[in-house]
């Protein structure tokens, strides 16, 4: 029986798998018009599976060399003989998995000839093996290396690049012969070196990988494809899922990055009792951030590790700072490649639910350490197994009130948010969720929806600057309560006016269509 697979790479016989056949037509035709290119995608985001497919794909009318930087050794690196040594190695090695015949195999290793031939420079002796190779062939050769960022702040490694730039130069100008294509993957961009390189070194930032064309394709898993995976699953399984409604489930949470759709999956069939629902891949969300997962360890340890980037993602996440989305920024360019970021309409994003909620957390923790708000008693707050909001935000008010009333308006706008959220989490830690809705966050206004049990509150935190915004904030709420089918909702206004009353209660029947409860502080 297949299963769903999270680590290294996904194998059709033995895992359930999203068709992406047209993703590998869109290479494939890079491939015949003998682009060269660069598949530079975040960790986890299927790099590694894709080279794999396409190698089954293309290895009956190619020969195609699959290789690894993964765990290359220094020793590789000591001088540019001892690196062109390692990749004949490797290619060698890569030969016997092809068509290609023992013959030519067998001279490819010799090694002889660099010292009987005379060869000064390495790298003109490889240059010289790889046209005798691609001549002597009967089939065109494609290049594939993986994990090259490995190697990337290496100079014998851009030398290697160079190397390759001038063969295919010299192969359209019909005086060498070289690799049809040639296919690097890595998390960075091979052409934008200057993100993997010390201050001392910038001057390497002209990479000689300046050939390579530029990749598009979009390699995140849209609600369609999703939903491949899951036709395969439930013709072994007949859980009866409703296909569509889970495919876009899955994608609401993680925007279709591929490792986060396939552990979504993986818990729900092995830990969730292969009950399909939204509420159990909600679940399945809320588990993810307790377990041993290496891509949320990295985004952790990418949020901690560059404190301009920090700085951006907190006044996102909780001031509501919107930011244009530019190629050019190399902030913004760092937080796309690391997966962070993505471009939503021109603007900077947080690239998905999964990575904003554990961001949020990690803030959230920060804030916890330096006790800026006290953990409340969790058992007050619920009642008969349910949630009572209208005493989380009155409790809410009170400690507001009693120990932030003397701050300013400023104070308010950049830490209010993040203070609900530091009270709301230990309250529906471990039974409940929430989840800011990204499509409303503003440097006026953020939805925040908390599911607790079977019921959905959705909460409005709004910065109240007169009573015009406060009727805006109602005719907001109420629209998103539509949306939600929800006839309840709260609102939270944060005021800046001096002379402010910390009211709260249930508005008037006249003044909304919809059950509204609302406080200021």
């Amino acid at each position: 029986m297949k299963r769903f697979n999270t680590t290294a790479v996904c194998i059709p016989q033995k895992h359930y798998m999203v068709d992406i056949s047209d993703k590998l037509e869109q290479m494939i035709e890079m491939i015949e018009n003998e682009e060269y290119f660069t598949i530079n995608r975040s960790r986890q985001y299927g790099k590694t599976t894709t080279l794999a497919a396409l190698f089954r794909k293309l290895k009956d009318d190619y020969i195609v060399l699959r290789l690894s930087f993964e765990g290359i050794g220094s020793d590789a690196f000591q001088s540019d003989k001892h690196f062109v040594m390692y990749f004949i190695r490797s290619v060698a090695q890569a030969l016997k998995f092809t068509s290609q015949s023992a013959e030519i195999i067998e001279e490819w290793k010799n090694k002889n000839a660099y010292e009987e031939e005379g060869y000064v420079d390495a790298f003109d002796y490889l240059s010289d093996k790889i046209a005798w190779l691609c001549k002597k062939s009967e089939k065109e050769i494609l290049l594939f290396i993986d994990e090259v960022d490995k190697t990337s702040d290496n100079q014998i490694f851009l030398n290697f690049l160079g190397m390759l730039r001038n063969k295919y130069i010299k192969r359209q100008e019909g005086l060498d012969y070289t690799f049809k294509s040639v296919i690097l993957a890595g998390v960075y961009d091979i052409k934008n070196l200057k993100l993997k390189l010390r201050p001392d070194e910038e001057k390497k930032y002209n990479s000689p990988w300046n050939i390579a064309a530029d990749f598009n394709v979009d390699m995140s898993f849209s609600p369609k494809e999703i939903s491949t995976m899951l036709q395969e699953y439930e013709a072994d399984h007949h859980t009866g899922m409703d296909i569509e409604e889970i495919s876009k489930t899955l994608y609401f949470y993680t925007n279709g990055y591929p490792y986060l759709v396939s552990w979504l999956c993986k818990w729900v069939d092995e830990q969730g009792d292969k009950i399909w629902t939204k509420e159990t891949i909600m679940c399945a969300e809320k588990m993810i951030h307790f377990s041993d997962s290496t891509l949320l360890d990295d985004l952790s340890k990418n949020y901690e590790n560059n404190d301009r980037l920090k700085e951006m993602i907190i006044s996102m996440l909780f001031e509501g700072e919107q930011y244009t989305y530019s190629k050019n920024d190399a902030l913004i360019k760092l937080g796309h490649l690391l997966g962070i970021f993505s471009n939503k309409d021109g603007n900077v994003a947080i690239s998905n639910v999964i990575f904003e909620n554990s961001l949020i957390g990690l803030v959230i923790s920060e804030k916890e350490r330096e006790r800026k708000i006290n953990a409340p008693c969790k058992s007050q707050f619920i009642k008969e197994g349910r949630l009572d909001m209208p005493h989380v935000l009155t409790k809410f008010q009170e400690i507001m009130k009693a120990e932030y009333r003397r701050e300013d308006g400023k104070f308010l706008e950049q830490q209010g948010r993040l203070l609900f959220l530091c009270f709301l989490k230990p309250i529906i830690n471990g039974t409940g969720f929430y989840y800011v809705e990204p499509e409303t966050r503003n440097n006026t206004r953020m939805d925040i929806v908390v599911t607790y049990g079977k019921e959905e509150h959705i909460i409005e935190l709004k910065l109240w600057h007169g009573d015009q915004y406060r009727k805006d904030g109602i005719e907001q709420l109420e629209r998103y309560l539509d949306s939600r089918n929800n006839e309840t909702g709260y609102l939270v206004s944060f005021s800046f006016n001096q002379n402010k009353e910390y009211t709260s209660g249930w508005l008037e029947e006249e003044e909304t269509k919809k059950h509204i409860f609302e406080i200021v502080i």
